[in-house]
C-alpha cells in the first residue's frame, strides 16, 4: 500500500521532459536540480513513466538521484507509448505491459519498481491487463499494482481481484469527476493520487489556477493559486496524495509550501463551489 508509506506531498516527473512531455528538457541542469531539491525538501514519492520523453524523465531521475535514498518510493506506469511525433497511443497488450515494466527497470536502474500503475487509455482487455500486472508483481518485477484512469466499475473489479496500492484519476478543485472513485478509495483505505491537480498542462486556459475563487482565496490567505489548489486537495480527503510536477525550482518550492497552508471555513465554502 502507498497510503501511510510516503509523505502526502510527492513529485510528478511529467513536466521534466520538453514541451508536450516529449524530447529533452528545456534546461537539463535545472531539471536535475529540481529532483535533488525535491529530496532535500522531504519528498519521498516520485511519480514517473518511461514514456515521458520517452526515456527522458527516467534518465533524469537516474542521473540526479541514483543510488536512490532508501526511503524513496518510485512509482511508474505502463499502458501507453509515444510515436515519433509525440503522439500518445495505447500499449496495453500483455506483451507491451511486460516490455513497459522492463523499460522502467532498465531506465531507472533498479531490479524492482516499487509501484506500477496500469494506465488505461482504451477500454478493452482490462481483466487480462490486470492479470498481467499481478503476474509481474508475483515475479518480483514490481512491488505493488496501481490503476489509473479507471471507472468506478473497473475499480470494483480490480479490488475484488487483488490488492491495489493506489489509484490515479483526474480530480482537482475544478474537476470533481473522480469523486466516486475517491469515495471508494476512502472506504478501503487506498491512496488516491489525482493527476492534473493544478489543471491540465495541455489546455490553453487553466480551469484551476484561473478560477476566480481560487485566486480570491490565494489573495486573502497570502498564498499562490497553486498552493490554494493543492491545499484544498489535502484538506478534502486524508486519502489524497499529491504529485504536482514542475521543471522550475521556484515552482517546486511553491508547491511544497502548500502542505503548510491551512484553509479556513470561508475558503472551504468558496472552493466547494468551484467544482460546480
Amino acid at each position: 500500500m502507498l497510503l501511510g508509506r510516503v509523505a502526502r506531498m510527492g513529485f510528478g516527473a511529467m513536466q521534466l521532459p520538453g514541451p508536450g512531455v516529449f524530447g529533452p528538457p528545456r534546461d537539463r541542469d535545472e531539471a536535475i536540480a529540481v529532483l535533488r531539491r525535491a529530496i532535500e525538501l522531504g519528498i519521498d514519492h516520485i511519480d514517473t513513466a518511461q514514456y515521458y520523453g520517452p526515456d527522458v524523465a527516467n534518465e533524469l531521475i537516474h542521473t540526479a538521484l541514483h543510488p536512490y535514498p532508501e526511503e524513496l518510493v518510485l512509482v511508474s506506469k505502463v499502458g501507453a507509448r509515444r510515436d515519433e511525433t509525440g503522439g500518445w497511443h495505447p500499449a496495453d497488450t500483455p506483451q507491451e505491459l511486460r516490455a513497459g515494466v522492463e523499460d522502467n527497470l532498465r531506465s531507472l536502474g533498479i531490479d524492482q519498481v516499487p509501484v506500477v500503475n496500469l494506465r488505461l487509455i482504451g477500454n478493452d482487455g482490462f481483466d487480462e491487463q490486470l492479470a498481467t500486472m499481478i503476474d509481474l508483481r508475483d515475479e518480483g518485477k514490481i512491488g505493488a499494482v496501481g490503476i489509473s484512469n479507471v471507472s468506478k466499475e473497473q475499480f470494483d473489479r480490480a479490488v475484488a481481484t487483488t490488492e491495489i496500492a493506489c489509484v490515479q484519476n483526474a480530480f482537482s478543485v475544478a474537476n470533481r469527476s473522480g469523486a466516486d472513485v475517491l469515495a471508494a478509495c476512502e472506504a478501503r483505505g487506498i491512496a488516491f493520487v489525482p493527476f492534473f491537480p493544478l489543471g491540465s498542462g495541455f489546455a490553453g486556459a487553466n480551469a484551476v489556477l484561473d478560477d476566480a475563487r481560487v485566486q480570491e482565496t490565494a489573495t486573502r490567505l497570502d498564498a499562490t493559486p497553486a498552493q490554494v489548489a493543492l491545499a484544498w486537495l489535502l484538506d478534502h480527503s486524508p486519502n489524497i496524495l499529491l504529485i504536482p510536477g514542475t521543471s522550475s525550482l521556484a515552482h517546486l518550492e511553491d508547491n511544497v509550501g502548500a502542505a503548510k497552508l491551512e484553509l479556513d471555513d470561508e475558503a472551504r465554502a468558496l472552493l466547494r463551489a468551484a467544482g460546480g
